[in-house]
């Protein structure tokens, strides 16, 4: 089947599939606008909070170094992984997927694999979610605001999840040469 060509159920005329190069533009725009907006997700300020008179206010890397050298290595690691690393090959190979094509074809579908893993396991809009929880439950006992990185964050979740979305598996295959398949 072409490109921008559909089958069509002869019964009820319902489109079965359609092919479309757009599927790649789109999981391309949004994993790079998701890339671009990590980077001030993961670096500036996320959180100021006043306590008791005292101010103080990281970033989530910064958090998370600071976390490792005072001890916590377990939320440490935690952190590191699941909200920094693994949300970053995520985007990185989605990238590759939909517009870089760097690799040959028949690793397509192991990367494929390996970036639905680490959808899987990326933890950023979990961490969204538990900061809004912090905000509830800590809010009479301290004062926060919210960085700049907050904004940076929010965007970032929702740009690697349309990506995501937008992602057609299909493209693995049908873009390879002769019509050969990724094995």
């Amino acid at each position: 089947m072409l490109p921008e060509q559909a089958a069509v159920c002869t019964r009820c005329g319902a489109c079965i599939g359609q092919l479309s190069t757009r599927t790649a533009s789109r999981t391309a725009a949004a994993a790079m606008a998701a890339f671009i907006l990590y980077w001030p997700a993961i670096l500036l300020p996320i959180l100021r909070i006043e306590k008791f008179g005292s101010h103080h206010e990281s970033s989530l890397l910064i958090g998370t170094i600071e976390l490792l050298r005072d001890g916590d290595w377990f939320v440490g690691v935690v952190v590191l992984l699941f909200s920094i690393v693994f949300p970053l090959i995520k985007i990185v190979l989605l990238l590759e997927l939909s517009l870089l094509g760097l690799l040959k074809h028949q690793y397509k579908a192991r990367t494929y694999r390996v970036m639905e893993l680490m959808g899987k396991w990326s933890m950023m809009d979990v961490m969204l979610l538990a900061f809004m929880v912090m905000l509830v439950k800590l809010g009479s006992m301290a004062q926060f605001n919210f960085g700049p990185a907050v904004w940076a964050f929010v965007f970032c979740v929702a740009m690697s999840m349309l990506a995501s979305i937008c992602f057609d598996p299909h493209t693995i295959w049908n873009d390879s040469p002769h019509g050969e398949r990724a094995r």
